[in-house]
């Protein structure tokens, strides 16, 4: 298979799954698996691709952020509020990211550990769609202290590949009583430091792993999961609201069913 149409498939899974509860870098492992490369030397390309599906964050809600921005600065209780609980559900991944980064790596070779973190993930997801008890929160802005930490701590289970860092988050946040739209917009937002932070360290500490030819390839990754996370994120909350996750959590399960057999019998 070429270089240039591996880019283009490893850029829409990007797209496709980074916002979805069905974990974007585990679907990047088992791709390119799939395709019959080590996933090891495609690791860090999965990660500089990541800004273009955050670019599709920032351009779909860049009116909210606006606001935000210039209320912060005006001290608006709002505008604080929302800077305020992002940077607490930002922080706990700071921590464990600096800690464990070493460790975290070395799980982002194993397809195995990404089929069996899809499966446990997808029934996770049942149980808590089944007992949790969101009421209507307002939006982020709304969210305590204490859910912007809860949330912030569960995202960390994410550094699992195969775990879903918007499952974390959007699951955590419903099971401390928030609503659906809510936690998915939440997990919109968190991506922001959270994924812009992992890249920037992956980036520097693999720096000298990429070279210029590299930085075209990079380039069109990143340009193809911004156009597929756009049209996704903006189809992801009415797909939620009327049906819920369940249906993520039935997909995980048999994705990560199909990829086990699939390595067992290779």
């Amino acid at each position: 298979m070429g270089i240039w149409l591996t880019v283009i498939i490893l850029g829409i899974v990007e797209g496709l799954t980074e916002f979805l509860p069905v974990s974007s870098t585990g679907h990047l492992i088992l791709a390119t698996e799939l395709l019959g490369y080590d996933a090891s030397r495609w690791a860090i390309f999965n990660i500089a691709i990541q800004p273009g599906a955050i670019l599709a964050i920032v351009v779909l809600y860049r009116k909210l952020f606006w606001d935000m921005f210039t209320g912060f600065f005006r001290r608006d209780p709002v505008a604080i509020a929302f800077v305020r609980n992002l940077l607490l559900a930002f922080f706990p991944a700071v921590v464990l990211g600096l800690a464990f980064g070493d460790y975290i790596e070395v799980l982002l070779e194993n397809a195995v550990v990404v089929a069996w973190a899809l499966i446990i993930g997808g029934f996770a997801i049942l149980l808590v769609e089944r007992f949790a008890k969101p009421v209507e929160s307002g939006g982020v802005a709304n969210l305590s202290v204490r859910q912007s930490v809860l949330i912030g701590v569960v995202q960390c289970l994410a550094m699992i590949p195969g775990v879903s860092r918007s499952g974390a988050t959007i699951l955590g946040a419903m099971s401390f009583g928030v609503d659906r739209k809510t936690a998915a917009e939440f997990s919109f937002f968190l991506a922001l430091p959270t994924l812009t932070g992992a890249t920037v360290l992956q980036l520097f500490k693999h720096r000298d792993a990429i070279t210029s030819n590299d930085l075209g390839l990079i380039a069109v990754g990143a340009l193809v999961s911004f156009v597929v996370a756009w049209a996704v994120i903006k189809g992801f909350l009415a797909v939620v609201t009327r049906y819920g996750f369940a249906p993520f959590a039935w997909y995980r399960i048999i994705v990560g069913i199909a990829a086990l057999i699939w390595l067992n019998s290779r």
